[in-house]
Protein backbone atom coordinates (compact mmCIF):
# COMPACT_ATOMS: atom_id res chain seq x y z
CA UNK A 1 0.00 0.00 0.00
CA UNK A 2 1.59 3.40 -1.44
CA UNK A 3 1.02 5.89 1.08
CA UNK A 4 1.60 9.46 0.34
CA UNK A 5 3.53 11.85 3.01
CA UNK A 6 2.65 15.86 2.18
CA UNK A 7 5.28 17.98 3.95
CA UNK A 8 4.70 21.16 4.59
CA UNK A 9 6.65 23.91 3.21
CA UNK A 10 8.14 27.08 5.21
CA UNK A 11 7.96 29.67 3.66
CA UNK A 12 10.34 32.05 4.39
CA UNK A 13 10.44 35.40 3.03
CA UNK A 14 13.52 38.00 3.29
CA UNK A 15 12.28 41.29 3.36
CA UNK A 16 15.00 43.75 1.33
CA UNK A 17 16.28 46.76 3.14
CA UNK A 18 15.02 50.16 1.33
CA UNK A 19 16.09 53.74 1.77
CA UNK A 20 13.31 55.96 3.30
CA UNK A 21 13.20 59.08 2.91
CA UNK A 22 10.87 61.41 5.09
CA UNK A 23 10.89 65.34 4.81
CA UNK A 24 8.95 67.96 5.03
CA UNK A 25 8.63 71.74 7.36
CA UNK A 26 10.53 72.17 10.28
CA UNK A 27 8.81 70.91 13.75
CA UNK A 28 7.19 68.60 12.31
CA UNK A 29 8.00 65.57 14.21
CA UNK A 30 10.45 64.62 11.50
CA UNK A 31 13.05 63.20 13.40
CA UNK A 32 10.22 61.47 16.28
CA UNK A 33 9.01 59.76 13.41
CA UNK A 34 12.10 58.72 11.74
CA UNK A 35 13.85 57.21 14.77
CA UNK A 36 10.68 55.22 15.71
CA UNK A 37 10.34 54.31 12.18
CA UNK A 38 14.05 53.24 11.95
CA UNK A 39 13.63 51.46 15.23
CA UNK A 40 10.70 49.27 14.36
CA UNK A 41 11.93 48.20 10.83
CA UNK A 42 15.28 47.52 12.27
CA UNK A 43 17.31 50.11 10.22
CA UNK A 44 19.64 52.77 10.78
CA UNK A 45 18.21 55.90 11.40
CA UNK A 46 20.10 59.85 10.38
CA UNK A 47 19.19 63.04 11.08
CA UNK A 48 20.70 65.11 8.57
CA UNK A 49 19.04 68.27 10.43
CA UNK A 50 21.52 67.75 12.99
CA UNK A 51 24.36 67.86 10.77
CA UNK A 52 23.11 71.01 9.49
CA UNK A 53 22.63 72.62 13.29
CA UNK A 54 26.33 70.73 13.95
CA UNK A 55 27.92 73.33 11.14
CA UNK A 56 25.84 76.26 12.41
CA UNK A 57 27.30 75.48 16.14
CA UNK A 58 30.41 75.33 14.80
CA UNK A 59 30.40 78.97 13.14
CA UNK A 60 28.60 80.51 16.00
CA UNK A 61 31.50 79.45 18.27
CA UNK A 62 34.15 80.35 16.10
CA UNK A 63 32.44 83.79 15.12
CA UNK A 64 31.64 82.67 11.57
CA UNK A 65 27.66 83.20 12.02
CA UNK A 66 26.27 86.10 14.16
CA UNK A 67 23.24 87.20 14.57
CA UNK A 68 23.42 90.07 10.83
CA UNK A 69 25.83 87.75 8.75
CA UNK A 70 27.67 84.34 7.57
CA UNK A 71 31.40 84.62 6.17
CA UNK A 72 30.79 82.14 3.42
CA UNK A 73 34.52 82.52 2.52
CA UNK A 74 35.39 81.52 6.28
CA UNK A 75 32.78 78.77 6.74
CA UNK A 76 33.88 77.31 3.43
CA UNK A 77 38.02 77.38 4.46
CA UNK A 78 36.80 75.83 7.49
CA UNK A 79 34.85 72.72 6.62
CA UNK A 80 37.66 70.24 6.79
CA UNK A 81 37.63 71.12 9.73
CA UNK A 82 34.22 69.97 10.96
CA UNK A 83 33.75 66.35 11.13
CA UNK A 84 30.25 65.21 12.29
CA UNK A 85 29.54 61.79 13.70
CA UNK A 86 26.52 59.96 15.73
CA UNK A 87 27.26 57.67 18.63
CA UNK A 88 24.35 56.21 21.01
CA UNK A 89 24.28 57.16 24.64
CA UNK A 90 21.83 55.13 26.42
CA UNK A 91 19.58 53.93 23.28
CA UNK A 92 19.62 57.62 22.27
CA UNK A 93 21.28 58.54 18.77
CA UNK A 94 23.82 61.76 20.11
CA UNK A 95 25.70 64.30 17.37
CA UNK A 96 29.12 64.62 17.90
CA UNK A 97 31.18 67.85 16.53
CA UNK A 98 34.97 67.07 16.48
CA UNK A 99 34.30 64.23 18.98
CA UNK A 100 32.32 66.61 21.26
CA UNK A 101 28.65 65.03 22.16
CA UNK A 102 27.08 68.06 21.15
CA UNK A 103 23.24 67.11 21.37
CA UNK A 104 22.08 69.44 23.94
CA UNK A 105 23.75 72.36 22.55
CA UNK A 106 22.36 71.79 18.64
CA UNK A 107 19.00 72.38 20.05
CA UNK A 108 18.85 75.68 20.85
CA UNK A 109 16.59 78.37 18.87
CA UNK A 110 19.96 79.98 18.10
CA UNK A 111 21.72 77.19 16.22
CA UNK A 112 18.11 75.93 14.86
CA UNK A 113 17.91 79.43 13.15
CA UNK A 114 21.57 79.63 12.15
CA UNK A 115 21.25 75.95 10.42
CA UNK A 116 18.51 77.00 8.19
CA UNK A 117 20.49 79.91 7.24
CA UNK A 118 23.63 78.01 6.73
CA UNK A 119 21.36 75.12 4.64
CA UNK A 120 20.71 77.83 1.99
CA UNK A 121 24.74 77.80 1.30
CA UNK A 122 25.83 75.61 -1.79
CA UNK A 123 28.80 74.37 -0.63
CA UNK A 124 27.80 73.37 2.97
CA UNK A 125 24.71 71.66 0.89
CA UNK A 126 26.87 69.74 -1.14
CA UNK A 127 29.78 68.94 1.14
CA UNK A 128 26.51 67.29 3.53
CA UNK A 129 24.71 65.25 1.22
CA UNK A 130 28.01 63.82 -0.29
CA UNK A 131 28.47 62.52 3.68
CA UNK A 132 24.49 61.52 3.49
CA UNK A 133 24.52 59.47 0.61
CA UNK A 134 27.62 57.75 2.15
CA UNK A 135 25.50 56.49 5.24
CA UNK A 136 22.96 55.27 2.89
CA UNK A 137 24.87 53.23 0.28
CA UNK A 138 24.20 49.61 2.33
CA UNK A 139 20.28 50.85 2.33
CA UNK A 140 18.50 49.90 4.98
CA UNK A 141 18.47 53.43 6.24
CA UNK A 142 15.68 56.03 7.63
CA UNK A 143 16.82 59.96 6.57
CA UNK A 144 14.69 62.84 7.39
CA UNK A 145 15.26 66.32 6.11
CA UNK A 146 14.38 69.21 3.63
CA UNK A 147 15.73 67.07 0.17
CA UNK A 148 16.56 63.49 1.32
CA UNK A 149 13.44 62.47 -1.57
CA UNK A 150 14.47 65.40 -4.25
CA UNK A 151 17.92 65.28 -4.01
CA UNK A 152 20.02 63.13 -1.07
CA UNK A 153 18.26 59.76 -2.43
CA UNK A 154 15.64 60.84 -5.46
CA UNK A 155 15.86 56.97 -6.45
CA UNK A 156 15.02 56.02 -2.56
CA UNK A 157 11.89 53.54 -2.60
CA UNK A 158 9.64 55.16 0.19
CA UNK A 159 9.31 59.08 0.61
CA UNK A 160 6.76 60.39 3.16
CA UNK A 161 6.25 64.25 3.07
CA UNK A 162 5.45 65.40 6.77
CA UNK A 163 3.13 69.01 6.76
CA UNK A 164 1.32 70.90 9.76
CA UNK A 165 0.35 74.04 10.18
CA UNK A 166 2.55 76.65 11.57
CA UNK A 167 0.91 77.46 14.19
CA UNK A 168 1.05 73.93 15.32
CA UNK A 169 4.42 73.42 14.96
CA UNK A 170 5.51 76.46 16.87
CA UNK A 171 2.95 75.45 19.58
CA UNK A 172 5.10 71.93 19.79
CA UNK A 173 8.46 73.64 19.55
CA UNK A 174 7.17 76.50 22.02
CA UNK A 175 6.30 73.55 24.56
CA UNK A 176 10.06 71.40 23.27
CA UNK A 177 11.79 74.73 24.46
CA UNK A 178 9.71 75.50 27.65
CA UNK A 179 10.56 71.70 28.94
CA UNK A 180 13.72 72.53 28.58
CA UNK A 181 14.07 75.06 30.83
CA UNK A 182 13.51 77.77 28.32
CA UNK A 183 11.12 80.69 28.51
CA UNK A 184 10.45 81.12 25.28
CA UNK A 185 8.47 84.10 23.54
CA UNK A 186 5.26 82.16 21.40
CA UNK A 187 5.21 85.10 18.92
CA UNK A 188 8.53 84.65 18.22
CA UNK A 189 8.84 80.94 17.96
CA UNK A 190 5.89 81.19 15.54
CA UNK A 191 7.66 83.89 13.36
CA UNK A 192 11.24 81.95 13.28
CA UNK A 193 9.21 79.07 11.93
CA UNK A 194 7.55 81.17 9.26
CA UNK A 195 10.95 82.41 8.48
CA UNK A 196 12.13 78.87 8.19
CA UNK A 197 9.36 77.71 5.71
CA UNK A 198 9.72 80.90 3.61
CA UNK A 199 13.65 80.11 3.87
CA UNK A 200 13.64 76.25 3.24
CA UNK A 201 11.17 77.10 -0.20
CA UNK A 202 12.74 79.48 -1.68
CA UNK A 203 16.43 78.76 -1.66
CA UNK A 204 18.11 78.68 -4.86
CA UNK A 205 19.94 75.36 -3.64
CA UNK A 206 17.90 71.82 -3.32
CA UNK A 207 14.74 74.03 -2.31
CA UNK A 208 12.02 72.05 0.49
CA UNK A 209 9.23 70.61 -2.03
CA UNK A 210 7.60 67.88 -2.33
CA UNK A 211 8.69 64.62 -4.10
CA UNK A 212 6.58 63.52 -6.49
CA UNK A 213 6.17 60.35 -5.52
CA UNK A 214 6.08 61.17 -1.99
CA UNK A 215 2.96 60.02 -0.12
CA UNK A 216 2.00 63.70 1.97
CA UNK A 217 1.29 63.10 5.89
CA UNK A 218 -0.52 66.09 7.68
CA UNK A 219 -0.41 65.37 11.28
CA UNK A 220 -1.71 68.41 12.27
CA UNK A 221 -4.32 66.32 14.26
CA UNK A 222 -2.48 63.22 14.95
CA UNK A 223 -1.03 62.07 18.21
CA UNK A 224 2.32 60.42 18.04
CA UNK A 225 0.44 57.01 18.65
CA UNK A 226 -1.48 57.86 15.90
CA UNK A 227 1.00 58.97 13.40
CA UNK A 228 3.19 55.96 13.93
CA UNK A 229 0.55 53.31 13.66
CA UNK A 230 -0.54 55.12 10.36
CA UNK A 231 3.31 55.75 8.94
CA UNK A 232 4.17 51.79 10.11
CA UNK A 233 1.35 50.58 8.10
CA UNK A 234 2.40 52.49 5.05
CA UNK A 235 5.69 51.36 5.43
CA UNK A 236 4.74 47.24 5.69
CA UNK A 237 2.34 47.84 3.05
CA UNK A 238 5.20 49.28 0.89
CA UNK A 239 7.76 46.25 1.77
CA UNK A 240 5.43 43.69 1.26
Amino acid sequence: MNSTRTKDKLEITIMKKIIVAIDGYSSCGKSTIAKALAQYAGYTYVDTGAMYRAVALYGLRHGIITDKSIDEKALQDQLDNIHISFRFVDGAQHVCLNGEDVETQIRTLEVGNGASRVSTIGFVRRFLVAQQQLMGKEKGIVMDGRDIGTVVFPEAELKLFLTASPQIRAQRRYNELAAKGEQPDFAAVLADVEDRDYRDTHRAESPLRQADDAIVVDNSDMTREQQMKYITAIFDGHNR
